[in-house]
């Protein structure tokens, strides 16, 4: 049975503010865990007016504060813009507060623009560089696996669901060579979605954390009554999307009914590219791209990405998706 989850990048829309976003991530939530939903992860992003999380580990505390049944997390916290000590006490302490609730997904890449790394104090590339034996240690700090000189109060003992997170093959082959479940970024970056998990699968190795490989495949997904509300409702991601990827990031913008074919052809190839990975239209529509792309996959849990300028439209896609699977 396929389970499914939400990621939330707690979007900032036009005309609000970063007040408004981690108060709506919260009904969002609650709404998820109602519905269904196995968690609810919210993603690092640094330096963008539009997204609201870049505290990720204070946003998942206020998300688990208004829950409490629902996992909560990060998919993810992008490790080379931190150290391992500070990470294990920050999900040492979410722990502590969720007990048996928090996962923890591990990416690679900066989560935001190269000035970034000035303001953290960090060489990101080099960081990047060590991030296998950053995972490494972040796990021991948590576990005490290693021989390490120092202990993390809170972390150590910490019952904390570590995650690789991918959109390439290197985080697939490190997730396999550690042992870790395997989240693969498919709804912005489906390019290498069939290798990534063909190579995690093949050459995984059981740890003391997992027996067998598992993995979670996102996707965009936005239910509404007809395709055609759906579409519109959806034209407010896209939007962000083509300004992100042309160099103008900003608050997410309110729809525009026949938004794509607004576009020259570049631009709607971009979109169409990610088409693999979306689920937008009825219910029944949804349905069926869902079940396609299982079939694809043969993932274990499936995580639904997306964004609508109305927060109650976002709510209500989680309930008709669920509603729509027979969840």
């Amino acid at each position: 049975m396929t389970d499914f989850a939400v990621l939330d990048l707690v979007p900032v829309r036009e005309g609000s503010d970063v007040s408004a976003a981690i108060r709506q991530a919260g009904d969002l939530a609650q709404v998820a865990e109602q519905a269904g939903y196995k968690r609810f992860w919210v993603a690092e992003h640094h330096a963008s007016d539009g997204i609201a999380a870049g505290a990720t580990s204070v946003v998942i505390s206020h998300i688990g504060h208004v829950t409490s049944t629902i996992r909560v997390g990060a998919g993810g916290i992008m490790l080379p813009n931190h150290n391992p000590f500070v990470i294990a006490e920050q999900f040492g302490a979410l722990d502590a507060l969720f007990p048996g609730r928090v996962d923890l997904g591990l990416g690679r890449a900066p989560g935001s623009a190269p000035i970034i790394g000035q303001a953290l104090r960090k060489d990101l590339a080099r960081a990047s560089e060590y991030f296998p034996q950053d995972v490494v240690e972040l796990r021991a700090l948590f576990t005490g696996d290693l021989e390490l000189p120092i202990k993390a109060t809170p972390g150590f003992g910490a019952k904390v669901e570590m995650w690789m997170l991918g959109s390439s093959l290197f985080g697939a082959q490190l997730a396999a060579q550690l042992g870790l479940p395997y989240a693969f970024a498919s709804h912005f970056a489906p390019r290498h979605l069939d290798e990534a998990l063909r190579t995690y699968r093949e050459n995984f190795r059981p740890s003391t954390q997992l027996e067998q490989p598992r993995v979670m495949a996102a996707m965009s997904v936005l239910a509404a009554e007809t395709d055609a509300e759906a579409e519109t409702l959806a034209s407010s991601q896209d939007q962000a999307f083509v300004r992100l990827r042309s160099g103008d990031p900003g608050k997410l913008p309110p729809p525009l009914p026949g938004y794509r074919d607004s576009l020259p052809a570049t631009a709607q190839a971009m979109l169409e590219s990610l088409d693999v990975a979306r689920a937008v239209g009825s219910p029944a529509t949804v349905r069926e791209a869902i079940g396609r792309f299982i079939e694809r996959t043969q993932a274990d849990e499936i995580i639904v990405s997306g964004a609508t300028f109305d927060p109650a439209a976002r709510e209500e896609s989680l309930r008709l998706t669920m509603e729509a699977l027979g969840n």
